[in-house]
């Protein structure tokens, strides 16, 4: 009766199942191995009269088995498995706690009753993985709570709570106290009303619960929330089903469209990206038994919009904060935005009132770098200017205690150069906030050649409590993400002195599935923020006359973006709403002809394909420097802080999905209209494209070297 994984005992009749798969209880083939062998021995025993299951740890299921969407289709066993819970002839109870996700949640619905803890949360988030509940979700559900509202709580893939889940009727009650006691007196009291099986597959789905106006207003829906994507269109299919067909033919068809969902580019890419997300963490040559340093305290200098958002990051993580600044006025406005941001998280219902005074209370203004001296980790702030980054780094070599992780946040500045300012530049790092820095889960972990691995895990450490996804990198002009930037934003500049709108560069690559076109970010952001930066680094950039010369234009006639109401588009006071700027357009145009740009036709698979081939082109040459460690690294620093849409899987997964042929051909179509100088392939797109290799080949080829080097 026991399994390292699944175990049951019987207690006073009733047969307690007993699932212990840390961290999450995910549903493994372990698991189910072990759910189908204690099944069939109770059914065997005699004197059981009902069954309980519930997990250990920290959740009952969270989910299926995510890595088993590669390879063959699992969800007979599943169907297998669910029937026979279903089909026991004595009552099941399923006792729920924690995070009760997907897979998890489906198992529960195959039990007769179900019960939970207080403060249990449930969802269905298939959705945002490009497939849509697929171990009879679809066909279950429906029959607890109606077709309609089922729909809306796939569609939204947001966790509902325990009252929530007893009002809608797949929950039957909150439980108190000990979740196992709670849950067997739930069933001794079953047993005393005798009460029996009470099978969800027996019950019938009401039809007026999923009338074609409900449908057209659900498929409009998903259009709205999921553009570009077919997981949520084949949910309302299958849902919709439930109502006509009888449960086990909705089951086997609900099976045929959850492996067809599976088969496609968007489902491959959603989880891609949910593993790479999970890769990071992950180092080479960063030896397993390395002890991060303690956080307790932690200090940010400048008081700007970006300190402010990463001070909120750390009081937000219960870890407490000085924020430092030159002056009183620019300290009292920082402690003031900050103040604002937590008011907006209130009436917003994101936290309470007291929980926003235990956050502020958190936070310390000061003016005097000596209070900074506590301080287990300090983060720079300021604005992109070496000479004052290295000012500031002299200082704080001078106070913070030994052993502080001193960490800039420079977005495209050398940080070895930085670290130089001190007498220990292994104790310096890159913490590359993404603005707001409270909202944004970027965090790129920039290492120098000197950057010690115990400073490397205690900061990879540090973003998980500060509920960041780190993507380490090495130096370079505008590490990972920026320097990807600047081709792609280089083109839709061109683009736009070309003759091409900024509405019309901006709403392709929105419909594309970018979140925000580039030109709308860049008023977002300030235009005079990039002209700054592009000034600064002039040396860097190729000897090319129309570089960049949009903003440039723009910036020269006062018009920085949302700031001052006029930038690539025009705002209204208060409104961020985009706006046609005729005046913006014959800004462009002049420039244009000054500098002799010829006026061209663009299509949109021109402006996709110009913007998007640069970007592609620079991680392939990111990746070979050895700037990213992985291919996949690089994925999520786009998917995660520059809106590259998910569903495409990030940069170097969409130029595979596309053929890394087509995107090789494309470079060299626009060579051959533009000229090298912005077009010519990355040596390892044109190696792999000739060899007839793919990226994960190269880096299994690479790693086996590295191997043997060492």
């Amino acid at each position: 009766m026991t399994d390292l994984i699944v175990r049951w005992e019987q207690s006073d009749g009733v047969a307690v199942i007993t699932v212990a798969n840390p961290p999450v209880n995910t549903i493994t083939a372990a698991v189910r191995a072990g759910l189908f062998s204690a099944i069939s021995q109770i059914r065997e025993q005699a004197g059981v009269r009902a069954v309980l299951l519930l997990c250990e740890g920290s959740t009952f299921f969270s989910g299926a088995d995510i890595s088993e969407f590669a390879g063959p289709p699992k969800e007979a066993e599943y169907r297998d498995l669910f029937r026979q819970i279903e089909q026991l002839s004595i009552p099941v109870v399923m006792a729920m706690h924690g995070t009760v996700m997907g897979g998890g949640l489906e198992l529960s619905l195959a039990g007769h009753y179900r019960v939970a803890s207080v403060g249990t949360r449930f969802a269905l988030p298939e959705v945002t993985l490009g497939v849509f509940p697929g171990a009879g979700g679809t066909q279950r559900m429906p029959r607890l709570i109606g077709a309609e509202r089922t729909l809306e709580f796939i569609l939204s893939a947001r966790p509902v709570d325990t009252s929530t889940a007893c009002q809608w009727g797949f929950l039957d009650e909150e439980l108190s106290g000990d979740l196992k006691q709670g849950a067997l007196q739930y069933v001794k009291a079953l047993l005393s009303r005798g009460q029996g099986p009470r099978r969800t597959c027996d019950r019938r789905v009401d039809p007026t619960s999923v009338t074609p106006t409900a449908i057209e207003r659900l498929k409009e829906q998903a259009r709205r929330q999921y553009p570009n994507r077919h997981a949520a269109l084949h949910a309302i299919e299958v849902v919709a089903q439930s109502a006509t067909l009888d449960f086990e033919a909705g089951l086997i068809y609900e099976t045929e469209q959850a492996n067809v969902a599976k088969a496609t580019d968007e489902s491959r890419a959603l989880v891609h990206v949910f593993f790479a997300e999970r890769e990071t963490r992950r180092v080479p040559g960063l030896p397993k038994d390395l002890i991060a340093r303690p956080v307790g305290v932690a200090a940010v200098v400048g008081a700007g919009t970006m300190g402010g958002g990463i001070a909120i990051c750390f009081a937000n993580a219960n870890i407490p904060v000085t924020l430092l600044d030159t002056s009183t006025t620019a300290l009292d406005r920082g402690l003031a935005a900050i103040t604002k941001t937590y008011d907006s998280m209130v009436k917003r219902g994101r936290i309470t009132e007291i929980e926003k005074a235990a956050r502020l209370a958190l936070i310390k203004g000061t003016l005097d770098y000596a209070d900074l001296s506590s301080a287990d980790v300090i983060v720079e702030a300021v604005f992109e200017s070496l000479e004052l980054k290295q000012k500031i780094f002299e200082t704080l070599d001078r106070i913070a205690k030994p052993g502080a992780v001193l960490a800039t946040n420079t977005s495209t500045l050398d940080i070895a150069k930085i670290s130089a300012a001190t007498k220990r530049p292994s104790d310096v790092i890159g913490m590359h906030f993404f603005s707001p820095a409270n909202v944004m889960p970027l965090l790129e972990v920039v290492r120098t050649d000197e950057t010690s691995g115990s400073v490397i895990r205690t900061t990879l450490d540090l973003a998980k409590r500060l509920r960041k996804t780190p993507v380490l990198a090495r130096v370079c002009y505008g590490f990972i993400g920026n320097r990807m930037m600047e081709g792609y934003a280089r083109e839709a500049q061109r683009m736009v002195l070309e003759g091409a709108s900024p509405r019309q560069v901006d709403s392709t690559l929105e419909d594309w599935g970018m979140a925000m076109g580039i030109l709308a970010v860049f008023d977002m952001a300030g235009i005079d923020v990039g002209v700054t930066v592009h000034q600064a680094n002039a040396d860097r950039y190729p000897a090319d006359p129309t570089y960049y010369q949009a903003d440039m234009a723009l910036y020269a006639a006062g018009r920085l973006g949302q700031k001052t109401g006029k930038g690539y588009y025009r705002y209204l006071p208060g409104d961020r709403t985009r706006h046609d700027d005729p005046e913006a357009i014959t800004l462009l145009r002049a420039a244009a002809v000054r500098m002799a740009i010829q006026p061209l036709e663009h299509s949109v698979t021109e402006i996709v394909e110009r913007c998007v081939y640069p970007l592609i082109n620079e991680a392939f040459r990111i990746l070979e420097e050895g700037i990213a460690l992985r291919a996949s690294d690089i994925d999520v620093v786009w998917a995660l802080g520059y809106g590259f849409p998910r569903y495409r899987g990030g940069p170097l997964f969409y130029a595979e999905s596309i053929g890394l042929k087509q995107v090789y051909e494309g470079v060299l179509k626009y060579r051959e209209r533009f000229g090298a100088m912005h077009w010519t392939p990355a040596p390892l797109l044109e190696k792999l494209v000739k060899e007839g290799r793919s990226i994960a080949q190269w880096e299994q080829e690479r790693a086996g070297g590295a191997k043997e080097a060492r």
